[in-house]
C-alpha cells in the first residue's frame, strides 16, 4: 500500500508541473490522464514556466534518487534538448539546499563544540547544494576548507524510494519475459549499496585517502586533504579546491588550457582507475571535477565528492581489459569468444554469428572522433544484438557502464575531436604486457603462495574426506564439509603450483 500511495504521489508531482503533455505522447501512458479527475487541484497548475525548469523541479520534487537520475541524464548533452541540457545541469551542485542555521546544529552536535571555536570565516550560506548533502566553506587553522553536510532525514527519503525500486522490479520480474535477462532485482540490489553507501561521510573520506595514495605524485589527478579530527558519519571536512569547473569552457579557453590534452588525461585516468588500481571515482559529473590553471599546457584534474566510488572483481577486470584489447584490435571472434567464456552469452552461442553481429556494431564507429559517432544509433544496435543473443546484464557492471557514460558525455562536450581509439589503445597495449607475460604470472603464484601453500597442506585430508564419502554417502554433516572443502580448494591452481615447485627443485627454470 505504501508504494501505491508513493506512485500516487509521483503522479501528482508530475502532473502539477505540466510534465503530462509530454508523458501522454508515449504509448499507454496516455491512459493516466482520466485519473486527473480525482486531483481538481491541479487543473490550475502554474503554466509560465519553461519545459527544462518544469523537469528540474520535478527531478528535485521527487527525491534525492531521482536527483541522481537527473545528474546521469545531465551528462549528455548531446541527447538532450538545450533548454533542458541547461536545466538539469543544475541537478548537479545548485539543488534548493537545506537551512545554513540547521547545518550549523548539525555541524556543531556532530563535532560536540561551538563551530566559532572551530572554524573562522564559517558561510552560513552554502557553496554548493546537491542531492545527499551540501557543503560550506571556513577557515580551519587559516587553510580554506569545505564542511560536508549530509541532509536531514535523507536516509529515510531513500529508503522509501529504495522500496520503492523494489517494489517496481518485483511487479517487472513476475510479468516481464525479458526479466530473466535483464535483472532488475539484482540491479535495485547493487544500487541499493551504492546509495547507501554514499550517507556514510567517514566512508567517503577513507575512499578520497585511497584515491589520494593511488594518484600520489602524479601530474593527472589531484585529491583534497581529509582532515580526520573534524569528520564524521554525518559531516566531513576536507581542504578546498580552487579550480575550473569542467564545464565552464569559456574559462578553461580563457586560462589557456590545453583541452586536447585535458580530454586525453581524462580518458587515461579513467582507465588507470579501473585497469591498474581497480578503484574509480563512481560519480563524475562536471560539477564534482574542477582544472588546475596552474600549468595550462599539461592541465591536472582535481575531484571532489568520493561517495560513490567502484571496483571490479578479479575475473569482471581480466574480462573487460582483453574486450577493450581486442575491440581495439578489430578482434571480434575474440570479444565473441570471451562474451561466451565469461558466460555473458549462452553456451550454444555460436562464434561466428555472434562475431558478424559485434563487427556489425563496432565496425561503423572506428577511426571516428566522438562528435562523429551517433551515441544512440549505436546504443540502439547493441540493444538489439544483445536481445538477438540473450545476452545477460552484468549487475555488478552497472556501476561502470553508468561512469562511462559520464566520461564519455564529458569528452563530447569537451573536446568532440577527441580521437578515443589513438588515446586508448596503448593503454591496454601496455596492460597486456604487464598483466599477460610470463614474469606477471610468477608474480601473481608469489603474490598467492600462502593461501596455496594452506590449500596443498589440506589437499590430502580432502582426498581421505573423498574417500569416506564413497563408502558412507549417509552422513549429511560429512557431506556438507565435502561441499565446503572443494568449494574452497582450488585443486587446478594447487596441482600447477606443485609442480612449478618440482620444476624449480630441479632446475628446469
Amino acid at each position: 500500500m505504501k508504494q501505491i500511495l508513493r506512485l500516487i504521489k509521483i503522479y501528482i508531482i508530475v502532473m502539477k508541473n505540466s510534465l503530462d503533455k509530454d508523458l501522454f505522447d508515449f504509448r499507454y501512458l496516455w491512459l493516466i490522464k482520466f485519473f486527473r479527475v480525482f486531483f481538481p487541484n491541479l487543473w490550475f497548475r502554474k503554466k509560465n514556466l519553461s519545459r527544462g525548469e518544469n523537469i528540474r523541479n520535478t527531478f528535485e520534487e521527487l527525491g534525492p534518487i531521482f536527483v541522481k537520475l537527473g545528474q546521469t541524464i545531465s551528462t549528455r548533452k548531446d541527447l538532450l534538448p538545450d533548454d533542458i541540457a541547461e536545466e538539469l545541469v543544475k541537478l548537479q551542485d545548485k539543488v534548493t539546499p537545506f537551512s545554513g542555521e540547521e547545518a550549523k546544529k548539525i555541524i556543531e552536535q556532530a563535532l560536540n563544540d561551538e563551530i566559532n571555536n572551530i572554524f573562522n570565516d564559517f558561510d552560513i550560506n552554502p557553496l554548493a547544494s546537491a542531492s545527499v548533502a551540501q557543503v560550506h566553506s571556513a577557515k580551519l587553522d587559516n587553510k580554506e576548507v569545505i564542511i560536508k553536510v549530509l541532509r536531514p532525514g535523507i536516509e529515510r527519503l531513500i529508503q522509501r524510494d529504495i522500496s520503492l525500486m523494489y517494489f517496481i522490479a518485483k511487479v517487472i520480474n513476475k510479468f516481464w519475459v525479458e526479466s530473466k535477462r535483464l535483472k532488475p532485482l539484482e540491479i535495485v540490489n547493487e544500487y541499493e549499496k551504492v546509495i547507501f553507501g554514499e550517507l556514510d561521510l567517514i566512508k567517503e573520506a577513507s575512499n578520497a585517502n585511497l584515491l589520494k595514495r593511488n594518484f600520489t605524485n602524479s601530474s593527472y589527478l589531484y585529491v583534497p586533504e581529509i582532515y580526520w579530527d573534524y569528520t564524521r558519519q554525518n559531516v566531513l571536512v576536507m581542504e578546498r579546491i580552487f579550480g575550473i569547473q569542467i564545464s565552464d569552457k569559456d574559462n578553461l579557453v580563457k586560462n589557456n588550457i590545453n583541452i586536447k590534452r585535458l580530454a586525453e588525461k581524462g580518458v587515461e585516468i579513467f582507465f588507470t582507475q579501473v585497469f591498474q588500481h581497480n578503484f574509480f571515482h563512481a560519480d563524475m559529473h562536471p560539477g564534482n571535477i574542477f582544472v588546475s590553471y596552474e600549468n595550462p599546457e599539461d592541465p591536472k584534474y582535481c575531484a571532489v565528492d568520493f561517495g560513490i566510488m567502484g571496483s571490479l572483481s578479479e575475473s569482471d577486470q581480466r574480462y573487460l581489459a582483453l574486450n577493450f584489447q581486442a575491440f581495439f584490435q578489430r578482434d571480434y571472434k575474440k570479444v565473441a569468444e570471451l562474451h561466451v567464456d565469461s558466460g555473458w552469452v549462452g553456451e550454444n552461442t555460436r562464434i561466428d554469428e555472434f562475431e558478424n553481429s559485434i563487427r556489425s556494431v563496432c565496425e561503423p564507429i572506428f577511426e571516428k572522433p566522438l562528435k562523429d559517432i551517433s551515441f544512440g544509433n549505436l546504443l540502439l544496435r547493441l540493444f538489439s544484438v544483445a536481445r538477438q543473443y540473450e545476452m545477460n546484464i552484468q549487475p555488478q557492471l552497472v556501476l561502470l557502464q553508468k561512469t562511462l557514460l559520464n566520461i564519455e558525455g564529458l569528452g563530447r562536450d569537451l573536446y568532440p575531436d577527441l580521437d578515443l581509439w589513438v588515446t586508448a589503445k596503448p593503454f591496454f597495449e601496455k596492460w597486456a604486457k604487464d598483466n599477460m607475460s610470463i614474469s606477471s604470472f610468477i608474480k601473481k603464484i608469489s603474490r598467492n603462495s600462502p593461501r596455496l601453500v594452506n590449500e596443498i597442506a589440506e589437499f590430502p585430508e580432502t582426498l581421505s574426506l573423498i574417500k569416506r564419502k564413497l563408502y558412507d554417502n549417509r552422513n549429511q554433516n560429512e557431506i556438507e564439509e565435502l561441499k565446503y572443502r572443494i568449494k574452497n580448494s582450488n585443486l587446478r591452481t594447487s596441482i600447477l603450483f606443485l609442480i612449478l615447485l618440482v620444476m624449480i627443485l630441479f632446475g628446469l627454470l
